[in-house]
């Protein structure tokens, strides 16, 4: 029971956690396949009021569903134009989560306006809750699915008790066209919003997980070389704009082949994630340590290259005090790292320039001995 009750509590704080850099560009695709899809729908949507005309429809929903498809189509080649810009404007899924919802919200109202029943037993127009609910799940944001979700049902709730309050008598909330409005049956509607926001919540926890997966290393923990990829870009750009200093080390183990054949592969990676902890010791929130492959990581540091220098050697002293025991009783080894540190922009533009680089400068440490830092070249 208290494990269930724990699961869910990590679910939960999943879903409303800000995701990470490899979701939230994951997100921006999903925003911008969302507007196009939303496109495509709002054209769609065009052939409604021609679709009610040819059916025998009143002139009043045709001209409401008129109106309401120009908006929406109006709307949804703006959203497009925003979502071309990936990343640039953060709020951006709220506000088209919040679009897709209020705009069903109102068609709705414009329906009860005419006929009462209609605001609620029109299906079609209130299955636009359910699409709005469903299409956050591209943006892989879980604030988001819950956000709409709410929005949905708390619309369609005022909605509902507003076409209650507004009937002065029951023949009022029956329609030969929508049938009758009942109270159960509305209440079965916001349960069935409910649903779908937990299923649809679901899916992006699962989208999630299997992307952190992709984006952090099995052994340690740490961040890898997808995660690096996707957010180099975005601390390049900060770094622009806000004239920080933006340093990265490249860490190599030394003889870390060696020690692996000598303790054998399991001793090895309790050796490996020892210096990860160790290096964790000294690292703050602006500094990120990812593991690129093996025996080899990269440090980015949000600092200036003889700062960076600083603390990359510390690093360096506080591994090679800390011997590893392979086993208990067993000789203890002496663990070290070679690092090459480059600073952004001036050693490189991108990340492959500033890696060949941190490598040359790593080969350095290496031939001058193993156990030390090279920031500039002799």
């Amino acid at each position: 029971m208290h494990t269930n009750e724990r699961s869910l509590r990590e679910r939960v704080t999943a879903l409303l956690a800000r995701p990470d850099e490899i979701m939230l560009e994951a997100g921006a695709g999903g925003e911008l396949l969302v507007a196009r899809l939303r496109a495509v729908i709002a054209a769609l949507l065009l052939l409604l009021p021609l679709a009610n005309t040819l059916a025998g429809g009143s002139i009043s929903d045709t001209l409401v569903g008129l109106a309401a498809t120009v908006l929406i189509n109006v709307f949804a080649q703006a959203w497009l134009m925003l979502a071309r810009r990936r990343r640039r404007f953060l709020w951006l899924p709220f506000a088209t989560a919040a679009f897709d919802v209020t705009v069903t919200s109102l068609v709705l109202l414009l329906l009860a306006s005419d006929q009462l029943p209609a605001g609620t037993n029109s299906m079609v127009v209130w299955c636009g809750y359910v699409l709005a609910i469903l299409l956050t799940a591209l943006r892989n944001d879980g604030r988001t699915t819950l956000f709409a979700g709410l929005l949905a049902i708390m619309q369609y709730g005022a909605l509902v008790l507003a076409i209650f309050a507004a009937a002065t008598s029951p023949e009022q909330l029956i329609s030969s066209d929508y049938g009758s409005v009942t109270a159960s049956a509305q209440v079965q509607r916001m349960v069935l919003l409910a649903i779908v926001t937990v299923i649809t919540a679901m899916v992006v926890y699962r989208l999630q997980r299997l992307v952190e997966m992709s984006g952090s290393d099995g052994l340690t923990g740490l961040p890898n070389r997808t995660w690096l990829l996707h957010r180099m870009p975005r601390l390049f750009d900060a770094a622009k704009h806000d004239g920080d200093s933006l340093t990265l080390a490249l860490i190599n183990l030394d003889h870390f082949r060696r020690i692996n054949s000598e303790i054998g592969n399991r001793a090895a990676d309790r050796a490996l994630c020892q210096v990860v902890a160790v290096i964790g010791e000294l690292t703050d929130e602006r500094e990120w340590l990812v593991r690129l492959r093996g025996e080899e990581f990269v440090l980015v540091l949000r600092k200036p290259l003889g700062t960076a220098w600083e603390r990359v050697d510390a690093l360096r002293r506080l591994v090679a005090e800390r011997a590893f025991e392979p086993e208990r009783g067993a000789e203890s080894i002496r663990l070290s790292f070679s690092a090459g540190l480059v600073s952004y922009p001036h050693d490189g533009q991108d990340l492959s320039q500033l890696l060949r680089c941190a490598d040359q400068r790593l080969q350095m440490a290496k031939r001058d001995g193993r156990n030390r830092v090279v920031a500039r070249e002799s």
